[in-house]
């Protein structure tokens, strides 16, 4: 039998640690149960004496002799515990003495998989032993359920519970009759919450997914349930659903069998990114199509009247919300995206984050074939000055002719190059000097040892095949997953962290970046105007003519492949794995300056992007892609380039503009959105305007006897009113034009106007004589 594990969970008996897997598979869903098994960390074996004495009077422990080895060479041995409560506890204790533990993080169910290469498929073996779990290749087809419910304004009553799985559709409604095929009446909460259990354990999906569907939809029907006496035993295990947030916000999930993916992190996941992550936006974004109520922002008080007067309508709004999460589930391919990294790292559908145990699932195996455990958590040396990227200081200016070229996955080829790796920082010193690889603050590398350059190998030829076939959830799984090797070891977090590794990476990345540019200005004699971290940016010269400017990028980006090859070659005796790709060409590119400076930015500049025949307006850091900006001003921003970028008429633009915000033309273009950080009463020491406006939008709700508690991640839309901010939903006072003239299009004509000869005041001065 094959499957794809689902859910992987650990618990404590009477004969031991026993590991519980759910899998997916042709034939349904199957559980695995892994019984007898230990929970297991490694210590140094010379501190024997010192654990006997500190857990003797602990029983169900043992110390078992390895052989394996710390980065330092010495024996360690296998702290072997048979229940997970004593696990904890002997772990505390040895802390508490200060006793080096390694790999003690580590979950018994995780460790079982990714000692075994489990990823996405699971074969499982019969033997006298008992069931074992072998990995396999297999591509699940999983069901996925997509779940809604509607509420009273404070929560207290569910209204209505919808469902959607492929073609099955039904809402549950509460205290209303409504005549539909796809609509189920019922006169109370506890009839309702009964159904929706038994709904959902005949469906039997795979996957739940919803928009909040952890931190809203399942704590409100949990909780609700628990107030009236129910159990909501919809897992596979007939085990009740659990839902609990962690130290940082998030609400986690645990059904049996069951996986609950919410719509938001799996984006986030997948590294899609959005001005707003509400389900109304996203759709919008994605499908084209939002939610069935014309004005989503009052969608709290509409949906109250939907249930007291249409509530067929309150049920189609329902059902319409699950359509749409699984709609943008399928048009952004989340679910095989989550599926992929699982095949690729072996993280759990469900996983948040996780670069560092995806780093774990893909070294650890390997660096115990190799005979090592890992070090203690951030054992290595943090007392260096490691930089950053490398940002060079750019030269200000409006040009024509700029191509822009980068690095392929810059920090993974360095990595492969320069085989930079946590065992071979260790064993530097097993081989002769000349056989090392030199890095930075003294640092050394055995080529001969290190993992996580093949690693790196495997991962991009994984990812080439991937993008050749066309797999792009699998290759941009393998991207992230790539550029997460830098990431991890440069956190104090990583158990490999050690400042002598990032160093190596990023200051390699600084005098690979300064070379490239150095060679294309003396060898071609282009000025690079502009780099950053694994990109430089060459001016061709306004006066340059070719008939074909791609080919002629492509071929000095071989040129410059060509040099590096032969240099690394030459000076450090690495086959060089760098690749310098041309990646665009700007007809006309805008490099401000930093404000109230001549001096160049970074990491904020805005062109006009050849692509093929035709152009595309791209913006890097500047008002038009910054979500804390007004819509108003990235309008303004985006038109005003393009007449400049293109030579049309611009002035009068400007000054009409201007004039139609005086005007009160464009106040809904004015509102500025942002979200709170923390919760309302936390923001004590600042004041800043968008707190005062979430201050007064409290006031105004709490009069209403409305839900008025504001939250981290609440997301509040203003206006600068000559009062001072003042919330959308109760504004009251006029707006402040000149704020909006003085701090939002102010800001972006300064950016370009002084590289044309022309000054803001001079062009929008008849505006101020009129409106003043």
């Amino acid at each position: 039998m094959i499957g794809f594990v689902l859910t992987r969970q650990q618990r404590d008996t009477e004969r031991g640690v026993e590991l519980c897997y759910w899998l997916s598979t042709a034939d349904g869903p199957l559980e695995i149960r892994v019984p007898e098994t230990e929970a297991v960390c490694f210590v140094r074996a010379e501190d024997r004496s010192a654990i006997e004495s500190s857990l003797d009077d602990l029983s169900g422990w043992q110390l078992k002799p390895l052989k394996l080895r710390n980065f330092a060479g010495e024996p360690v041995a296998g702290l072997y515990c048979r229940s997970l409560a004593l696990y904890r506890a002997a772990i505390e204790r040895l802390a508490a003495n200060r006793i080096a533990l390694m790999e003690e993080d580590i979950r018994p169910a995780d460790r079982y998989l990714m000692e075994r290469f489990i990823r996405t498929g699971a074969a499982v073996l019969q033997s006298a032993q008992g069931v074992e779990l072998r990995p396999a290749n297999y591509t699940p087809a999983l069901k996925s359920l997509s779940l809604d419910i509607e509420t009273t304004l404070t929560t207290n009553k569910i209204l209505s519970i919808a469902l959607q799985m492929g073609e099955q559709e039904l809402v549950l409604l509460n205290g209303q009759r409504v005549e539909a095929d796809w609509i189920e009446c019922f006169t109370d909460e506890r009839s309702i919450l009964l159904r929706f259990v038994e709904v959902l354990r005949s469906w039997d999906p795979d996957i739940l997914i919803g928009w909040a569907v952890i931190g809203f939809d399942l704590r409100v029907l949990l909780r609700r349930a628990k107030e009236l006496g129910l159990r909501l035993t919809i897992g596979r295990d007939q085990e009740g659903l659990f839902v609990e947030q962690g130290q940082t916000g998030r609400w986690f999930a645990r059904i049996g069998g069951r996986v609950v993916l919410d719509g938001i992190e799996a984006l986030k996941a997948a590294s899609w990114q959005f001005e707003r992550y509400g389900l109304e936006y996203v759709a919008q974004e994605l499908l084209g199509r939002g939610k069935k109520i014309d004005h989503p922002e009052d969608r709290g008080e509409e949906i109250q009247r939907l249930y007291r007067e249409e509530p067929l309508a309150l049920a189609q709004y329902n059902l319409e919300d699950c359509r749409l999460v699984s709609d943008i589930f399928a048009a952004a391919g989340l679910l095989d995206y989550l599926v992929e990294r699982n095949r690729l790292t072996g993280l759990a559908l469900d996983k948040v984050g996780g670069s560092q145990q995806a780093f774990d699932n893909l070294y650890l195996p390997k660096l115990h074939r190799a005979g090592y455990v890992a070090p203690e958590y951030a054992s290595g040396r943090d007392d260096l000055e490691v930089p950053g990227g490398f940002v060079m200081e750019s030269v200000p200016g409006l040009f024509s002719n700029v191509l822009v070229f980068d690095f392929k996955s810059l920090y993974p080829s360095i990595i492969r190059t320069f085989s930079i790796d946590p065992l071979g920082l260790a064993l530097a010193h097993e081989v002769e000097p000349e056989q090392r690889v030199e890095g930075f603050f003294g640092a050394e590398f055995n080529p001969q040892v290190a993992i996580l350059p093949g690693i790196i190998t495997d991962l991009w030829r994984a990812r080439d095949r991937a993008k050749a076939e066309g797999n792009s959830a699998f290759s941009q799984a393998i991207k992230i997953q790539m550029n997460a090797c830098y990431g991890v070891l440069g956190s104090r977090v990583c158990r490999f962290f050690d400042q002598r590794l990032s160093g190596a990476i990023t200051l390699r990345g600084h005098e690979l970046l300064q070379r490239t540019a150095e060679y294309i200005e003396q060898q071609r004699g282009h000025r690079v105007i502009y780099g950053d971290t694994d990109s430089v940016f060459v001016w061709l010269g306004d006066n340059w003519k070719s008939s074909d400017t791609p080919a002629y990028g492509r071929a000095l980006a071989a040129e410059v492949n060509a040099w590096l090859s032969r240099t690394l070659k030459s000076e450090y005796g690495v086959d060089s794995a760098l690749e310098l790709q041309f990646e665009s060409e700007f007809s006309r590119f805008l490099m401000p300056t930093m404000r109230h400076s001549d001096k160049g930015s970074k990491k904020r500049y805005a062109g006009l992007k050849r692509v093929g025949e035709s152009s595309e307006l791209v913006f890097k850091g500047l008002e038009s892609v910054r979500t804390d900006w007004t819509a108003a001003a990235r309008e303004f921003q985006q038109n005003l380039y393009q007449r400049v970028f293109t030579n049309q008429p611009w002035e009068g633009y400007l000054r009409d503009f201007v004039a139609s915000v005086y005007a009160g033309e464009r106040d809904d273009a004015l509102l500025y959105r942002k979200s709170l950080r923390r919760s309302l009463e936390a923001y004590n020491a600042s004041n800043p305007p968008h707190v005062k406006a979430a201050r007064k939008l409290q006031s105004y709700l709490r009069e209403r006897s409305l839900p008025s508690q504001m939250g981290r991640g609440d997301r509040i839309e203003y206006w600068i009113t000559v009062q001072g901010p003042e919330p959308r939903v109760c504004a009251r006072s006029a707006i402040d034009y000149q704020h909006y003239i003085d701090k939002q299009l102010r800001p972006v004509a300064d950016s370009l106007l002084p590289f044309l000869g022309v000054h803001f005041d001079q062009l929008i001065a008849p505006q101020i004589d009129l409106f003043s």
